[in-house]
């Protein structure tokens, strides 16, 4: 059994393990995130985007090295099939300097890899209403020295995002995919790990087809018929050498590919939108880990270069102008160095330490140098665990920018581009973890400050989302985590809640700046703060899972969010005019046996 918390740790972490993902009621879809949403505080979904904590920004790692992708808001398409994960390690904030810098949270894989299997295979298929279907092979065994895994999965559904309204119109989804997983102990030293995968996903985007709705008064979207493709493909390779027990050396150079292709129908009005983009990532990740008398230190360098190609096209209709076109093909390279040290002052204290420093390099430069430091207290003989952290974040910009005729179309617009500048962040957290009788109960508060916050505003009425960067932002909240011992030999419950506020001053300071920066009428802002669109006050997910007689189970997950930001508050016509949107409730239930070891 894998411990539910470390004693040792500042850093708040929730671990999700193979079986409760397939427990789970629709935890192991394709294109599912409630592994996360469900046991993860903070952690909610909206326009379709996995927020954590008030931010868009987390990183997802493979055996413990991050995947880079630094566009904001343009992929809708998952990374990881949650039927491929062994264990999922999320971490949220006062992470060590090895862990990087989205600040808002960081999940780290550890995917099947074959060492429990006996080349065996296993196939799920599926189908339901909206004409859904996710459907799942995978193979695995090993030898002495070798596991191998691999799998390959299907899906599609007539209900793929979020709709503007109850009818489900132009909503259809689907995408394919496979991974594999090879590791080598070439002996008692070294170990070689090769890891891989490849998804193609596509959806229509869904739209009001009422023009007489409200929403569409504002952004007429009855007559769009838009799409989006995206792929998704990376390799990693990591050789792992233990000089002596105490000293470890690991190296893992990977590349990975995205892109995000949303496409508008010619027909669409008043404008047709086309955005193209590829992205390239090129890098390694190496580190030396070494274990002396009461204390731990890991030093590693991080790097990667990224080219982009991007082209984006409007057409106008009616006619009333030629149609605009922009291409660019943007490099840039992210260079980090870190050193981490955990200290054990006591059998009862754990201090660590550690700084991080970032080079940026491409549409601009930036360095940043980020200091962290944290501390974990245990109580004697109650065995409770207090925590603290400090610690500050830099988080380099998406190369998104744009030039030529749609740069001249957008200040004749009355709009303006200012280069997006990257994210720096500073939080402090401090935590209580409370062990009775095999239940652990988790608390955490937190406060996070922004400068240059990176959020996104869509364009006109396409679901094309442009990376923008805002003033300042101030995010704190309190989190309750619980976890239950396995009641009775039968039932397993959890809970996690998060009471938050997510808020912005001050300018969009980057990225479009939809109005006329000569003036200052237009400019004027408010100098207090305001929610942010995807501020929930109150998310809460409490479920369980129980063994029933003659080999059943039962599985149920509630979910509850107080309602997000209404940002047609106070216009008249508007449906709601509170300064939140309603409370809304998600139940989820999945009943199952199993006949015999098979089926």
């Amino acid at each position: 059994e894998t411990e539910t918390s470390n004693p040792q740790s500042a850093t708040p972490t929730t671990l999700v393990r193979r079986s409760e993902i397939a427990q789970t009621p629709g935890a192991d879809r394709t294109n599912s995130l409630q592994m996360i949403t469900d046991f993860v505080p903070g952690a909610y979904m909206t326009h379709d985007m996995l927020h954590v904590r008030g931010g868009h920004q987390v990183s997802w790692l493979i055996d413990g090295v991050p995947i880079p992708n630094t566009n904001i808001a343009s992929n809708l398409g998952p990374q990881v099939d949650p039927k491929d994960i062994d264990f999922l390690d999320a971490q949220r904030g006062s992470y060590d300097a090895s862990y990087g810098d989205r600040t808002y949270g960081v999940f780290d894989v550890v995917p099947k890899n074959g060492f429990d299997m006996n080349n065996e295979g296993e196939l799920a298929i599926s189908f339901g209403n909206f004409y859904q279907t996710d459907d799942y092979f995978s193979a695995g065994g090993h030898s002495d020295a070798l596991a191998y895994y691999a799998s390959l999965d299907g899906n599609r559904s007539n209900l793929g995002l979020e709709t503007p309204v109850a009818r489900i119109v132009h909503d259809a989804e689907n995408g394919f995919g496979g991974f594999g997983s090879l590791m080598y102990n070439a002996g008692t030293s070294d170990q070689l790990r090769l890891v891989g995968s490849l998804r193609r996903d596509f959806y229509r985007i869904p739209y009001d087809p009422n023009p007489a709705d409200f929403e569409n008064s504002q952004f007429d979207t009855s007559s769009l018929r838009d799409s989006q493709e995206e792929g998704d493909g990376y390799a990693l390779v990591s050789w792992i050498h233990t000089f002596t027990p105490n000293a470890v050396l690991t190296l893992s150079p990977f590349y990975h590919y995205n892109s995000a292709n949303y496409r508008g129908s010619s027909s669409d009005r008043p404008i047709a939108t086309t955005a193209l983009r590829a992205s390239n990532y090129g890098g390694g990740q190496a580190s030396m880990a070494v274990t002396l008398p009461h204390n731990d230190a890991e030093i590693g360098v991080y790097s990667f270069f990224q080219h982009d190609k991007q082209t984006f096209k409007l057409i106008f209709n009616p006619p009333t102008q030629l149609p605009v076109i922009g291409a660019a093909n943007l490099s840039g390279a992210t260079e980090s160095l870190f050193l981490s040290d955990k200290l054990a002052a006591a059998s009862w204290l754990t201090v660590t330490g550690g700084l991080r420093y970032t080079h940026f390099s491409g549409g601009i430069s930036e360095d940043a140098t980020d200091p962290r430091i944290g501390a974990a207290l245990r109580i004697p003989r109650i065995n409770w665990v207090l925590r603290a952290f400090y610690g500050r974040y830099y988080q380099p910009p998406p190369l998104a920018s744009i030039s030529g005729p749609l740069l001249q179309f957008c200040t004749e617009s009355g709009c303006s581009f200012v280069p997006l500048d990257g994210e720096r962040d500073e939080e402090h957290q401090f935590g209580l973890t409370i062990p009775v009788r095999g239940w652990t109960l988790d608390f955490d508060t937190f406060e996070t400050h922004s400068r240059n916050y990176f959020d996104h505003n869509n364009i006109g009425e396409s679901e094309v989302f442009s990376p923008v960067t805002i003033a300042e932002a101030r995010i704190r909240g309190n989190e309750v985590t619980v976890n239950s011992p396995n009641l009775w030999n039968r039932i397993q419950m959890h809970l996690a809640y998060s009471n938050q506020m997510a808020q912005a001053r001050g300018p969009i300071n980057g990225g479009l700046i939809c109005f006329n920066p000569g003036d200052p009428a237009a400019c004027a802002f408010s100098t207090g703060y305001a929610p942010l669109d995807h501020d929930q006050r109150n998310t809460l997910n409490a479920g369980f899972h129980a063994n029933l007689p003659w080999q059943g189970r039962i599985s149920s997950n509630v979910y509850y969010g107080s309602g997000f930001t209404n940002g047609d508050a106070g216009i008249a016509g508007a449906p709601y005019q509170g300064r939140y949107l309603p409370g809304h409730t998600t139940i989820d239930v999945s009943l199952g046996k199993d006949f015999g070891e098979k089926y």
